[in-house]
């Protein structure tokens, strides 16, 4: 049975002091669960000490980004090495705010219209390599559109998007190693949410794809996370789901009592 996981990611929030804050009152809740694996994302800013705080505990460290090259010329990047140099274990990779899909934003525009940092297909896939070569468990994030769904492309975008974030990959570091998150865009941060039914058969296809790419063995074994809008009320239904075994949660992890609740929730679901 694949171990449930669940990760928040804390996006652009918490000062220092408001991260230690938060692995503090998260620490009694579930730095002792080993039944399901806990993962905080923080800032980078942040990133060093969180893990002061949450190190010795079965909580473990994520970060919500990285570039694939070791050192360089890369300004405003963060290589693996830097990561795995103050405790991270994780790495979130290709997130929808981060990928590419919503067009070149006009000076004037919505916030949502500036959610391009140009992350590719082709960028995903050079991160999830580095992330693998370096000892990272990568996170990789794939999803939707709201336009997308309309016309009826989910799993092509879906099938898509995976077969090119698996493109050279090892077979047995993904079983074993590669974690997925499904993330239909039009519900992150939106309250919306996918339907549980759906979202299992979503995260089906994309475990389709794996076993396609990389064989059977690797389709059992990978974890696929869910993640768009999980809280604590409706965390229990995805995750009895057959094909989600987890959550990648953004706004409810940002108070402990909900992250904690989802953790509960994962527990209750394994």
């Amino acid at each position: 049975m694949r171990k449930k996981i669940i990760a928040g990611n804390w996006k652009m929030n918490k000062t220092v002091v408001e991260a230690q804050s938060l692995v503090r009152d998260l620490l009694p809740l579930v730095g002792d669960e080993s039944s399901v694996d806990v993962v905080v994302c923080p800032p980078f800013t942040a990133l060093s000490d969180v893990y002061r705080e949450i190190k010795g505990s079965k909580i473990a460290l994520g970060a919500q980004d990285f570039f694939w090259k070791p050192s360089g010329a890369y300004t405003g990047q963060i290589s693996a090495g830097m990561l795995l140099d103050v405790g991270a274990t994780y790495v979130i990779i290709g997130h929808s705010e981060r990928r590419g899909r919503f067009g070149v934003p006009e000076p004037d525009a919505d916030d949502a219209f500036y959610k391009h940092f140009g992350d590719s297909d082709s960028t995903v896939n050079r991160k999830a390599k580095a992330a693998l070569a370096n000892g990272l468990v990568p996170i990789i994030c794939l999803g939707e559109t709201l336009e997308e769904r309309k016309v009826g492309a989910t799993d092509a975008v879906v099938h898509s998007q995976a077969g090119a974030a698996l493109r050279g990959l090892d077979p047995a570091a993904v079983g074993n190693t590669v974690v997925f998150a499904y993330e239909p865009v039009w519900a992150i941060g939106t309250g919306e949410v996918c339907d549980a039914e759906e979202a299992n058969r979503v995260c089906g296809v994309l475990r389709e794809t794996v076993m396609e790419v990389c064989g059977a063995e690797a389709a059992q074994s990978v974890r696929i996370q869910y993640g768009g809008s999980m809280k604590p009320d409706n965390a229990l239904e995805l995750l009895k789901k057959e094909n989600i075994d987890g959550g990648l949660i953004g706004g409810a992890s940002l108070k402990a009592a909900d992250f904690a609740k989802i953790v509960a929730a994962a527990v209750a679901a394994s």
